[in-house]
């Protein structure tokens, strides 16, 4: 009496084949699309702009990217109803208050050009670094005062119930503003993540661009080296038999 093994055969692995397949087509959709709603909603624009306050300033890139991306969505010509304008979104009684204490090498300034992308970046981040200075670096009190004012955080200070050290919030008051500094925190977690992705990225190709120069130097650059010296060898030969040729038939 035999007995008849029962396998999955063809079917089965074309089946499993097939599953594999399709997970593969739908992570690669999944990460196409978590990319592109990443560059819409948390891009990363005017980079040597940012760079450079950061480096000049202090402030963190997470903290100017997420107020950008927070106040204005990275729209240079952006305008508020209290009459707020620019990446930053900074109101004329600030500008003006910023000028008395920085000009960036220039005299001649406006309001209106904070439309800048260079200038608006430059004035918002130096604006950050006077409040994180003013209240002992802590994020979510210095952008309660960015966004509801220095007047309002520093009534708020006062009161116990908002402050246990009256130099930092404990618990922000104005539920507007509480929101704001939520998604400035949101913004700036997403940032520190990609930031971190693109360095990543950056260091990757630089080490694939030197592994390809140092293949190149130890490969590609003898082989030609060595067809050259044979072909120049040769056509060296040929010509110099062609000339005595010519010079025999004299």
């Amino acid at each position: 009496m035999s007995i008849r093994k029962h396998g999955c055969g063809c079917g089965c692995f074309h089946g499993i084949l097939s599953l594999i397949l399709s997970l593969v087509i739908i992570a690669a959709v999944v990460l196409t699309v978590r990319e592109a709603f990443y560059q819409y909603t948390y891009p990363v624009k005017y980079a040597s702009y940012v760079e450079d306050a950061s480096a000049e300033l202090g402030v963190p890139e997470t903290l100017i990217y997420a107020t950008i991306q927070v106040e204005s969505h990275f729209d240079p010509e952006a305008r508020s109803e209290v009459g707020a304008r620019g990446l930053m979104q900074i109101t004329e009684e600030t500008f003006d208050w910023l000028r008395t204490k920085e000009t960036f090498g220039s005299d001649t300034l406006t309001f209106e050009d904070l439309d800048k992308p260079d200038i608006a970046i430059n004035y918002g981040t130096y604006f950050l670094k006077l409040l994180l200075e003013e209240f002992d670096g802590d994020v979510p009190t210095a952008m309660s005062a960015y966004h509801a004012g220095r007047g309002s955080v520093h009534s708020w200070l006062e009161q116990g119930k908002y402050s246990s050290n009256g130099e930092t919030l404990d618990e922000i008051p104005k539920d507007d503003t509480a929101y704001y500094v939520q998604k400035i925190q949101r913004a700036m977690g997403v940032y520190e993540k990609r930031l971190k992705e693109q360095a990543e990225e950056n260091e990757n190709v630089h080490r694939l661009r030197a592994n390809f120069a140092k293949f190149v130097d130890a490969y590609v650059v003898p082989l030609l080296d060595s067809f050259f010296d044979r072909f120049s060898g040769s056509f060296a030969n040929k010509l110099q038999s062609l000339t005595y040729l010519a010079g025999a038939g004299r």
